[in-house]
């Protein structure tokens, strides 16, 4: 019997299902492949402990232990979804994620730079939306002043509309590279990885404020488009 492949994923408040954004693009995948797989739910101050009793690699940048990882069999535990979608595709190499396409860098960069504007805004609603009390408790303490500026900051009105205003560019870049071979998917007609980097974005805005999601949607309808033609891989999220 093959080993169970399981994904290590951060639960939200019941009902528990996927709210983050790069576990998102690993489920994501996992769906798009059809690949059979349990979910095992780990809260933010377990993963750092769990990860190392498997041996698992410290990430070389930012937080050496992160969400998602991967059991692919007894011996192969990997984190990072970037390092996940190619163990993935190498494994499982149809239907192809088009990992080698060109435009999925460019996924990465469209998506990042929205990011760089509103993630600031975006973070004090993620503990009381979204996390489970000991997670919360954790983020509190791990990134208190990022958390102390977002709840002071983003709490003004005025502040948040320049958020809003800050984003209209990178929001338009984004909806122009959906559009770029006529939708719905960056390449066209053809799914690939670089559709699941813009939808499990916008399925992480959507889970922590509906509002915020549909703001961006009516500004840029392109992002509503691929969102939908995304949405027979959202359903396996627990």
């Amino acid at each position: 019997m093959a080993d169970e492949v399981i994904l290590y994923d951060i639960p939200s408040k019941p009902p528990c299902h996927g709210w983050s954004i790069n576990p998102w693009k690993t489920r994501m995948a996992l769906n798009f492949k059809e690949v059979p797989y349990t979910t095992e739910w780990t809260e933010f101050p377990d993963l750092e402990p769990k990860f190392k009793e498997f041996g698992l690699t410290p990430n070389e940048q930012g937080r050496p232990y992160t969400s998602p990882a991967v059991k692919f069999d007894s011996s192969t535990y990997i984190q990072d979804s970037a390092k996940i979608a190619s163990e993935l595709e190498k494994r499982y190499p149809e239907p192809s994620l088009h990992l080698d396409s060109p435009l999925l860098p460019k996924a990465y960069a469209a998506v990042g730079a929205i990011l760089e504007v509103i993630r600031p805004m975006l973070m004090r609603k993620v503990l009381p939306n979204l996390l489970n009390e000991r997670s919360a408790d954790y983020i509190s303490h791990t990134r208190a002043e990022a958390l102390r500026k977002s709840r002071e900051e983003y709490s003004k009105e005025s502040v948040v509309e320049e958020v809003w205003r800050k984003s209209e560019v990178p929001l338009k870049n984004l909806a122009t590279l959906i559009k770029g071979n006529g939708g719905p998917f960056v390449m066209g007609k053809t799914p690939s990885y670089a559709d699941f980097v813009i939808a499990s974005f916008l399925f992480y805005i959507r889970r922590i404020d509906q509002k915020d999601y549909d703001r961006m949607v009516v500004a840029e309808p392109a992002l509503s488009e691929i969102f939908e033609a995304c949405r027979p891989w959202f359903k396996k999220d627990d």
